[in-house]
């Protein structure tokens, strides 16, 4: 297996010629120079999550407070069950990302990587502040650790969290691709079914500061999966031994088991009993998901008959969009804060 090596503090004895930059394994000086990047895409990058920045405090929540008791059983369940589920990932994105960092020797992306992990702190911190609201601390307790005793969420988590687990152990590069891959599948394929139910209860009228709370976090994921993309991209000019078709199969088959999950978790925790989705609808959408990442890394496709969004689910891209829909936070404003512009989901 290819040794990794972890990149030093400091180290005067660093290149500062680019064309000797690697994404890992290089002899880099950790120097962030904003005026020589060899990845030119990390500008770019850099610069839209920069003008992310939100403050979920911010968002009213008043209508939520009231909507949350008029939820369904079904509707409740639900909203409790998916929070539980994405606070537990973004805490668990906020700890292994300096992981993944510590053998990243390209210092730009270390910069990016530092960003992503901040906004996954901001997106615990929304997540709480949308427990604190509706809830009682009671309540609130016990949906943060429901993945304690429910065990459909504890296998939920398991997954992405064994792969992790697994690079803290075997420290060489086959399994830091793997971690990266697993970090790529959690940002475009396991959180939207989460994401798809608050945009669904948004079209319902209900959860209102819920549903842009999420959109808001929507936003910063797909900077995210932008970079992951990047990242393995640029591995696979870099490091053509982590790319033989033996270990592609590997790859493709971790994304097939996370849309495996991602469909049984719809059918838990959505099912048929939550107005306007259906388990066909998200398996329908969930499935395209995971045509679109498999086939934006050149692996191909790996369903037939799902290479474009479902007609049944086009609402969920127009309400992923944070920049479509006004709202009263900052004086109606556009959703987007101040001055960013949301990045499309095509990747």
């Amino acid at each position: 297996m290819k040794d990794l090596k972890p990149k030093g503090l400091f180290n005067e004895n660093g290149d500062i010629e680019l064309s000797k930059r690697r994404m890992i394994n290089g002899n880099t000086t950790n120097l962030n120079d904003f005026n020589n990047m060899k990845y030119t895409w990390v500008k770019d990058w850099y610069r839209q999550a920069m003008n992310n920045f939100w403050v979920p405090e911010e968002v009213n929540m008043n209508q939520d407070i009231k909507d949350y008791r008029h939820l369904s059983k079904a509707e409740k369940s639900a909203y409790d069950k998916t929070l539980s589920f994405l606070i537990f990932l973004d805490s668990i994105q906020t700890a292994n990302l300096p992981n993944v960092g510590d053998y990243i020797t390209a210092n730009e992306v270390n910069l990016c990587l530092t960003i992503q992990a901040y906004q996954e702190a901001i997106h615990s911190q929304s997540y709480s502040y949308m427990l604190d609201t509706i809830c009682s601390p009671q309540e609130r307790n016990a949906i943060l650790y429901q993945w304690k005793d429910d065990p459909h969420l504890l296998a939920r988590n398991k997954f992405i969290g064994d792969l992790y687990n697994d690079f803290q152990i075997h420290r060489d590069a086959h399994h830091l691709m793997k971690t990266i891959m697993a970090n790529y599948i959690l940002e475009g394929v396991y959180f939207y079914s989460g994401f798809m139910f608050f945009y669904n209860l948004g079209r319902m009228g209900k959860m209102p500061g819920s549903v842009q709370e999420i959109r808001y976090i929507n936003r910063d994921e797909n900077t995210h999966l932008w970079l992951f993309r990047s990242m393995i991209l640029e591995l696979q000019k870099e490091e053509p031994e982590l790319f033989t078709p033996e270990l592609i199969e590997e790859y493709k088959d971790m994304i097939l088991k996370g849309v495996k999950e991602e469909i049984k978790w719809g059918e838990y925790v959505i099912g048929n009993e939550i107005e306007g989705l259906t388990t066909e609808m998200v398996k329908d959408y969930i499935l395209y998901l995971g045509n679109l990442r498999s086939t934006s890394l050149g692996f191909g496709p790996l369903y037939r008959g799902y290479d474009s969004e479902p007609k049944s689910m086009e609402w969920v891209s127009m309400y992923a969009n944070a920049n479509l829909i006004k709202t009263d936070f900052f004086e109606a404003r556009s959703s987007a804060y101040a001055k960013s512009s949301a990045l499309e989901d095509d990747l």
